[in-house]
This record gives structure tokens, C-alpha cells and sequence, in this order.
């Protein structure tokens, strides 16, 4: 592994995921690219609440929602990899996940991408979510799957 890419999200386990990714890019001396993408229902569901409270459609822009999303990933960089020597940084975007994660591991030369997955049955077998699973049949290079 030389860089890996992990997928940030608001969860504990996401958090886990962003730790046990820098652990491992450190122990190999790999670079890691933390993402936290806003998917397009969550960005059109905080404009139209911005546009309601401030009266203005055009008050929340996806510039800002970028850096937003950006800001959020350099956040849990730094509250969870402050005591871990590895090098990363932090991007965001808004778009669809899956395809996002792909597309950004491709374009940054990522050979493995971090990923949590939801645990959905009652039985506790751990079924993955469309995002995941798309991200795991889709990707080119090895996946690594962590679920709650």
C-alpha cells in the first residue's frame, strides 16, 4: 500500500475506520486521503433549509458544501490522528458516494480504499449498504470493509 483513500462519514465506526487506516498507512509509510462526500439529497435538503430561514434560494452553494465536506474530513484527521506520524489529507465533494469514491481513488493513484459498511439484519450478518457495495464490486483495487 502506498496510498489509501478512506471514506469519512459521522459515525463512531467511521471514526474507527479513519484510525485503523492511519495506523496502517503509517506502519507501510503510505500516504493517506481522507474524503467525507455530501451526497446531492443532503446538499439540496441544507440549501432549501438555509433558503427558508435566511429567504434566500442561492444562500448555501456547492463551493460551500465542498469545503464544508472538506473541513468536516480534516476535522476527524485531526481528532483521531493527532498521535499517528502519517502523512494525509483531507478532500470533500458533493455528488453521489459511491461513484465519488471511486472516481477520487482513481484520480489520486489510491491502491486500497477504507470503507464502513451497516450492519442490517436482526441475525447480525453483516449486509453492506448500496454505497458500500457498489464501492466493493466496483473498485480496482483492494477494499477494506469495517461495519459497527
Amino acid at each position: 500500500m502506498e496510498h489509501a483513500l478512506a471514506v469519512v462519514g459521522p459515525t463512531e465506526s467511521a471514526k474507527k475506520l479513519v484510525r485503523e487506516a492511519g495506523e496502517l498507512a503509517a506502519g507501510v509509510g503510505a500516504r493517506l486521503t481522507l474524503i467525507h462526500v455530501t451526497d446531492e439529497e443532503e446538499y439540496d435538503d441544507r440549501r432549501e433549509e438555509l433558503a427558508r430561514v435566511t429567504g434566500a434560494g442561492s444562500a448555501y452553494s456547492v463551493g460551500q458544501a465542498v469545503e464544508g465536506a472538506r473541513s468536516y474530513a480534516a476535522d476527524v484527521g485531526r481528532e483521531v490522528l493527532e498521535d499517528i506520524d502519517v502523512e494525509y489529507d483531507a478532500v470533500g465533494s458533493v455528488g453521489d458516494r459511491a461513484e465519488t469514491v471511486l472516481t477520487e481513488a482513481e484520480r489520486r493513484g489510491c491502491d486500497h480504499i477504507f470503507i464502513t459498511g451497516d450492519k442490517r439484519s436482526p441475525t447480525g450478518k453483516a449486509l453492506f449498504g448500496d454505497d458500500t457495495q457498489r464501492v466493493v464490486l466496483d473498485a480496482t483495487v483492494p477494499v477494506t470493509v469495517v461495519t459497527e
